[in-house]
């Protein structure tokens, strides 16, 4: 066996406090392929708290910790955040608080796990019984379907598919400043008001299925008519004139035996 490489798993947490940083420069220069996968899982200090992790100036701290490092050592190596949505104390105030926080980074997360309640852990705790066992207190958390699409969509609030989802958790929380074309904006206003739908990729068919509404309440009126010309036993021809039907005639009868 030649080389041995980390893929994830370190607790930054632990490593920033080894004061030579002997760990580190062993880690980037022998350990590391290229990219290095640690899990912050948030960056709200509010959520890190249900989740029991350092705040958030540890995790940067570790970051210009392993970027200087890297420098010094000339190797061209990557951070690769773990990121989570949804987990107990998680509102959409804290998933916008994430989202602005990757567009400040410039990441594009490809991967995001949405939280799912583990048995025997205190996340699984706050979240069916909405206290944290620590202290009691309540936690908000977000259990709707849709609310969890939506903070699930704001981390990847680059995707087009998310659109939808990203806009209306920003009407929804107040925050229309970050809709617009400002380098601070998270998306770009629609073009149409009304238009809904378009940025799933879905096709516009509003026009369509209103003209098939329109045939088919004439259908449904041409029948009815029809319907009504036969219980009376009268009918039009060909030239539009009313006659009666045949059924049962025969030769008119004079008295004569």
């Amino acid at each position: 066996m030649k080389k041995v490489f980390i893929r994830s798993g370190i607790r930054y947490d632990y490593l920033i406090y080894d004061k030579n940083q002997q760990f580190l420069r062993e880690l980037c220069e022998h350990h590391v392929s290229g990219q290095l996968k640690i899990a912050p899982e948030h960056i709200s200090n509010t959520v890190l708290n249900k989740l029991g992790k350092p705040s958030v100036e540890v995790y940067e701290k570790f970051v210009r910790a392993y970027q200087k490092m890297n420098e010094k050592l000339g190797k061209e190596q990557y951070l690769v955040p773990y990121l989570m949505s949804s987990h107990p104390g998680s509102a959409l105030k804290e998933a916008i608080e994430l989202a602005e926080y990757l567009r400040d980074m410039g990441y594009v997360p490809q991967q995001v796990q949405d939280f799912y309640p583990t048995p025997s852990t205190i996340s699984a705790c706050m979240y069916y019984t909405g206290l944290d066992p620590r202290t009691m207190q309540p936690v908000y958390v977000a259990s709707n379907p849709h609310e969890k699409a939506m903070q699930r969509a704001l981390i990847q609030y680059r995707n087009p598919k998310n659109y939808d989802l990203v806009y209306e958790a920003l009407v929804m929380a107040g925050r229309t400043d970050l809709i617009g074309n400002g380098p601070k904006c998270l998306i770009k206003p629609r073009k149409n008001p009304n238009e809904t739908g378009l940025r799933h990729g879905k096709k516009d068919t509003s026009l369509k299925n209103g003209n098939r509404q329109k045939h088919a309440a004439k259908r449904k009126q041409a029948n009815g008519k029809h319907a009504a010309g036969k219980k009376t036993g009268n009918h039009k021809n060909g030239s539009g004139r009313q006659i009666k039907s045949g059924h049962g005639k025969g030769k008119k009868k004079t008295g004569r035996r």
